[in-house]
């Protein structure tokens, strides 16, 4: 069967998209979106003026991301795979390819300025990782357009200091010998990288501030508070939010970090405690190298100087 006509005949299905993600995006493609997944041989390009202003608008945050991209890239490139990073809208404006494949890419409408939402592109890796708000993999024929199935796109959200989204980090290969084994390895990496960046970029809107790692005890989450020097919670990341049940995103109210940490003086003693005990552990597990004890705790040196100053280290 043609991957068109699968498609459509799983659209058709009302059963199918109940039980699997991929059709119920194949069924926003076409009844929303009204998209012929036989269709779109080209993708939508913003133009020059358009993508320098959405790249302007996120300056701060592409100087973060940017390293990481670079970071990202080097673990990948040698299978053949080229990393994007897009706004929230599923434009991509940032991206890492090796020049022999980049003609490639380009064919593919992989390049800064493609639109890869949903609604352009049907179900691919970006714009159903916006529209779903998740983290996923779109391997080959589960892409919607027909023209897209020789590509594995692996994606998840980048999240703001605020909780939005504020774009999707990719990686996409067209290797056919890539397996969903590979695939799962390559987006644990992904995930990894989104939050760096998300960990980076939070600090650098709170420089000012104290920044709060809470242990949750799952190293994918990136629960940060960000607490200034009157003791008051004034921002906290996604991650952070659905810890304590906060609204996912938006304004965050300020709120005293006691009350945050179980309301009393005493357990903000013990929290403080616990932090400190880190600190020690990973300084001396570095035999006092500051700079990879920061590493190990995932913050910076500065903020690592800080809180050691704060907790008498030095």
């Amino acid at each position: 069967m043609r991957h068109e006509d699968l498609v459509l005949s799983t659209v058709e299905s009302r059963k199918a998209a109940a039980h699997s993600s991929v059709a119920a995006s194949w069924s926003r493609s076409v009844q929303r979106y009204g998209l012929d997944p036989s269709g779109k041989r080209c993708s939508d390009i913003v133009d020059e003026q358009e993508l320098s202003y959405r790249r302007e608008a996120m300056e701060q945050f592409l100087q973060i991301a940017s390293p990481k991209l670079d970071r990202l890239f080097g673990l990948v490139s040698a299978s053949g795979c080229a990393v994007f990073l897009t706004d929230n809208e599923g434009v991509i404006l940032d991206q890492r390819c090796k020049e022999g494949d980049l003609n490639s890419f380009q064919s593919w409408g992989l390049m800064a300025g493609a639109d890869w939402s949903e609604q352009s592109e049907g179900t691919n890796g970006i714009g159903t990782c916006i529209a779903e708000d998740r983290s996923l993999i779109i391997h080959r024929d589960q892409h919607f357009f027909s023209k897209n199935t020789a590509m594995s796109c692996i994606d998840t959200p980048v999240y703001g200091s605020d909780g939005r989204i504020m774009g999707a980090l990719n990686i996409s290969s067209a290797r056919a010998d890539q397996t969903a084994e590979i695939n799962k390895m390559i987006a644990a990496m992904v995930s990894q990288s989104a939050k760096q960046i998300e960990s980076d970029n939070f600090r650098a809107t709170f420089s000012g501030a104290r920044i709060t790692l809470l242990n949750t005890g799952d190293t994918e989450k990136n629960a940060l508070i960000a607490i200034d020097t009157d003791d008051v919670a004034i921002g906290a990341t996604r991650d952070a939010r659905q810890l304590f049940g906060w609204e996912k995103f938006g304004e965050f109210a300020p709120m005293a970090a006691r009350d945050i940490f179980g309301g009393s003086d005493d357990k903000l003693e013990a929290f403080d405690r616990a932090q400190r005990a880190a600190m020690v552990r990973a300084l001396t597990r570095s035999s006092g190298n500051v700079s990879q004890a920061a590493r190990a705790l995932n913050i910076g040196r500065a903020t690592m100087y800080r809180r050691m100053k704060r907790f008498g280290l030095i």
